[in-house]
């Protein structure tokens, strides 16, 4: 049979067994979650730099759309004028002709 002296002295070394599994075990539950903190904010700033670039290309792709539809718009709007002005000397013609023969 096992002395009181011998249990107390395993009791005793059984607790400070287990002091030492809970304080192992905090610590890495500490490393834990110090990793995923640290995992969380790479993510979160991999999520923010992928989105400012997303939207980087975004408005350069509608800038360019602008410039070719105002590009477009402008070449309509010459051509209209061109065409005016084309229909608009045909017609000092005939009003030429017409002044020339109410004056004479």
């Amino acid at each position: 049979m096992i002395s009181i002296s011998e249990a107390i002295s395993t009791i005793k070394k059984a607790e400070n067994d287990a002091d030492k599994l809970i304080e192992d075990a905090k610590q890495k539950s500490s490393e834990m979650k110090e990793d995923a903190q640290e995992k969380s904010k790479t993510i979160i700033q991999s999520a923010k730099d992928e989105a400012q670039e997303e939207t980087g290309e975004m408005i350069s792709k509608a800038q360019d759309d602008a410039r070719r539809e105002t590009s477009q718009i402008s070449y309509r709007a010459d051509e209209d004028i061109k065409n005016t002005k084309n229909q608009a000397s045909g017609k000092i013609d005939a009003a030429v002709d017409i002044i020339v023969k109410n004056v004479l």
